[in-house]
């Protein structure tokens, strides 16, 4: 699973004292995060509120957005550099390495930040404003250009919040120097940067894409407050009708070539406006709830951290210690279940998440897991209903987590039931989640099972402008080819029903005596619950759309039908496929893994839903 880490550095770090007296832990929930501290309450209701007034100074900057992500944020506020260190990443324990005053975790199902209470400097807060900034933005991700994107980001990073007001826009010493020093980019070149321009380079914080983005947004706000004018937000509007980011510049800005010397103007002069603004009001810490924690229940939380934070060592060795003095921690299992996830072990992964869900787990992810990993093989009829069951929980226990209803939606899908809810599903994961593209790829596998071929190439239209790799890109390609195939052969059922019909009527009027009567193809009814079969692909015939092939598994021969390929879910496992799939001619002699149903007649045959093929 892949994670990200953002560092805050500390200008001066102070060292305190070792202790050898068992440390005391206190959990400070306010409306939206979690701080988790071994200092005092004070402390731990402190940056609880200064966490609550930067959403509310977030939510005055972003009306129009939800700003509160899917996954909670949990905030380990940490009282000195030696217990620091125990949870820190292990690539800056060496002596002589860099010191850290902070970082921010995130992963796709949970967003940590660890920080130091005793760190100082100017901004300590700047890289979680910077990334809640970036999680704000996210389901703007499938319009919004990079550079706006980056810019507002580093331009909020360097919000300061007092206790009587804020202050917003004040300039980054950094990027002045850099900007001062190097050669701007061309604004319609800054405008189209993606992430894959060379001329951004996430690791590279420093580079000209960073800092010139930053100028802009910075010099646009600043304009817009002194003139009274609103081109930004003009701006914003137009990419979210538009997506062109050069036309939109140049309707919104005006003169791109006049907007470059303005802002290399900019960037050399001596002083930068800021803006202080009164505190929002909405913060209420008398809502805050301050619990202690046993020291069990925080080597639970500090062991969760150290597994997303790659200390896998040392987080097994908490966790035993916890399992220890507490065999029915649900935590500890769910953080087995992750570690064990995160290494390929799914069986083991998922024996742990059963027992944190039959432990009564309260968490999301625990639930989700479990569904998850026990989709990922055979399932029995009873194993279904608790697959489906923990994936409806999840949603219950976290309705803003978009996976749990992508996978429900697959879960459905894959079974050819309650496919108009399927649909709903799949696009509330979208709605959650706009920049994945697996989402959508999976909306247009359902809306092929529903025969709503059109709406399927809308859906991959658009996910085809969010690729990210060209293997997302193939995929996309190669689906948007079956639908269209799939819509020309439903034209061509449909016109040849229309001659059939044309034709019986033209009999009908002609003949006299014994006209025929055309027999009535059986509906096929599905019995029992999904099985598979692996072995080797026989006996492939086609008569478009219809197929019909056999299973070679061991002594055993399966023969199976599908009305229609193009409704066949098809995926490769250890290996990349080249070109296109040609189910009529490419199946022959494959080795395979095949998921069908059986029918209601048993003189019918087994229904195909999908082949795995493997190498």
């Amino acid at each position: 699973m892949s994670k990200y880490f953002f560092l805050l550095l500390p200008l001066l770090a102070a060292v305190a004292p070792a202790r050898d007296k068992a440390e005391n832990w206190i959990e400070v929930r306010s409306p939206h995060f979690t701080v988790i501290t071994n200092s005092n309450e004070k402390q731990g209701r402190r940056v609880a509120d200064q966490f609550e007034r930067m959403r509310s100074v977030f939510h005055a900057a972003f009306p129009k957005l939800e700003i509160d992500p899917g996954s909670p944020i949990v905030v380990l506020a940490i009282k000195d550099e030696k217990d620091f260190k125990a949870l820190e990443p292990q690539a800056y324990l060496a002596k002589g390495s860099l010191k850290l005053g902070g970082l921010f975790l995130r992963a796709p199902d949970k967003n940590y930040v660890l920080m130091r209470l005793d760190a100082e400097g100017d901004h300590p807060y700047a890289v979680v404003y910077h990334e809640y900034t970036h999680l704000l933005l996210t389901k703007s991700a499938d319009w919004l250009p990079l550079w706006l994107n980056e810019g507002l980001a580093e331009f909020y990073q360097n919000t300061e919040i007092n206790e009587k007001d804020v202050a917003l826009g004040k300039y980054s010493v950094e990027n002045v120097r850099f900007l001062q020093q190097s050669k701007m980019l061309p604004l319609p070149t800054l405008f189209t940067v993606d992430a894959a321009s060379p001329y951004y380079h996430e690791e590279n914080k420093g580079s000209i894409f960073y800092a010139e983005s930053w100028a802009l947004v910075h010099y646009l706000m600043a304009k817009d407050r002194q003139q009274k004018t609103h081109r930004l937000s003009d701006y914003w509007e137009l990419m979210a009708q538009t997506g062109e980011p050069v036309s939109a510049a140049t309707q919104a800005f005006g003169d791109l070539k006049e907007l470059q010397l303005a802002l290399q103007e900019y960037v050399h002069q001596e002083a930068y406006l800021y803006v202080k603004l009164p505190i929002s009001p909405e913060v209420n810490p008398s809502a805050f709830t301050v619990n202690s924690l046993t020291p069990t229940q925080a080597d639970a939380v500090r062991a969760d951290f150290l597994a997303y934070n790659q200390r896998t060592a040392d987080a097994q060795a908490l966790l035993a210690h916890v399992l220890q003095e507490d065999p029915n921690n649900v935590s500890a299992q769910e953080t087995l279940g992750f570690l064990e996830f995160r290494q390929g072990h799914l069986e083991e992964a998922r024996k742990r998440y059963a027992q944190a869900v039959q432990l009564d787990s309260k968490s999301y992810l625990a639930h989700y897991y479990f569904a998850v990993i026990s989709m990922s093989g055979s399932l029995a009829g009873t194993d279904e209903a608790q697959v489906e069951n923990s994936l409806r929980t999840a949603i219950r226990l976290n309705p803003s987590f978009a996976p749990s209803y992508d996978r429900l939606a697959v879960f459905l899908g894959m079974r050819r039931r309650n496919l108009e809810e399927a649909r709903m599903m799949g696009l509330r994961a979208v709605t959650l989640d706009p920049a994945n593209v697996g989402y959508r790829i999976n909306v247009a596998n359902i809306f092929m099972a529903l025969g709503q071929e059109q709406n399927a190439v809308r859906v991959l239209s658009t996910a085809a402008k969010l690729a990210k790799n060209p293997s997302e890109a193939q995929a996309i390609n190669t689906l948007l080819m079956n639908a269209h195939e799939y819509g020309a052969a439903e034209e061509q059922n449909e016109e040849q029903k229309r001659r059939n019909t044309e034709e019986a009527q033209a009999q009908d009027a002609s003949a006299k005596v014994n006209i025929p009567h055309l027999s009535h193809r059986k509906e096929f009814v599905p019995s029992g619950p999904h099985r598979f079969v692996v072995g080797i692909l026989k006996a492939v015939r086609c008569d478009s759309p219809n197929l019909d092939l056999t299973v070679s598994s061991g002594a055993k021969t399966l023969a199976l039908h599908a009305d229609n390929y193009y409704k066949i879910e098809f995926t490769a496992v250890n290996f990349q496929p080249s070109g296109d799939l040609k189910p009529c001619s490419d199946l022959e002699n494959r080795p395979a893994k095949v998921e069908y149903v059986e029918s209601a007649d048993k003189t019918d045959a087994p229904r195909l839903i999908a082949i795995e093929l493997r190498k």
